[in-house]
Order: structure tokens, then sequence, then C-alpha cells
């Protein structure tokens, strides 16, 4: 399974995922955690107007890249391996009292000793995820 390595666009898209979290701290006073952005945005009606756009302009956003870069998402990769792999995700962002953005990209400007531990558990899952994924399961294609 060959990857294409993409600086530019990993960086720039780094760049705009921290200028969101940055404007959305000082425009509402509120950290970027899409988990529970999304949760609150479900579950409760109090501050439901920035989250639902948030969340739907994250979604627009991510659509306009594809339309106008042509990449497809995740190309061969079969459908079970995504479902599930969500499903994990959104276990472990309960078990992890967060996720990703949330822990790693405004926990971790904060200082946050949690979020260190929580980003150290995610990121050496990945490691063992993608090894075992493309040395052991043969890519999973």
């Amino acid at each position: 399974m060959s990857t294409s390595f993409t600086p530019i666009s990993a960086l720039v898209g780094g760049a705009l995922i921290g200028l969101a979290a940055t404007y959305l701290l000082a425009t509402v006073g509120r950290i970027a955690g899409i988990s529970g952005i999304l949760n609150t945005a479900i579950d409760q009606r109090g501050e439901r107007g920035w989250r639902v756009a948030f969340l739907v302009a994250m979604v627009v956003a991510a659509g306009a890249w594809f339309a106008w870069s042509g990449a497809i998402p995740r190309a061969g990769f079969p459908w079970t391996w995504l479902v599930l792999a969500g499903a994990l995700v959104g276990f472990g962002t309960r078990l992890g009292n967060g996720c990703t953005s949330g822990h790693g990209i405004c926990g971790l400007a904060r200082f946050s000793r949690r979020s260190l531990w929580a980003v150290l558990v995610f990121m050496g899952a990945a490691f063992v995820t993608t090894y075992v994924v493309r040395h052991v399961a043969g890519g999973l294609s």
C-alpha cells in the first residue's frame, strides 16, 4: 500500500485547524473539541447555533477540498473497516473524555497534563494500528 507525502497540504490543513480553534476560542470562548461540540449540539438546546454552524462548516470545507483537489478519500478501502474504525473512534472518544482535536490541539496548547497523556495514548495506538494494518494484515485491501 503506497502513500503520498503531501507536506504542503498537511501544513495548510494544520494551520487552518489551528486558526479555527483560535477563532472559536476568541469569539465564543469555547474549546474546539469536536466530540464535545457534536454531543452538546445533539443533547442540549443552549448554544446550539454556533455548534451546528461549526459542524456544518467542517463538512462543507472537507467537501470543498475534495471537490477542488480531486482527491478520493480512502479509495479501495473496505467500507466495513471504515465503519468499524469510526465506531472505535467514538468509543475511544467517550473513554478518553474527549477527542484528538480537543486533547491534541486545544488541550496541549493549554498545557493540560490529562491531554498530554491522552495524546500519547492516541499516538501509540495509531502507531500500532498502522503497523498491524500495513505489515501484519497486508493492507486490508
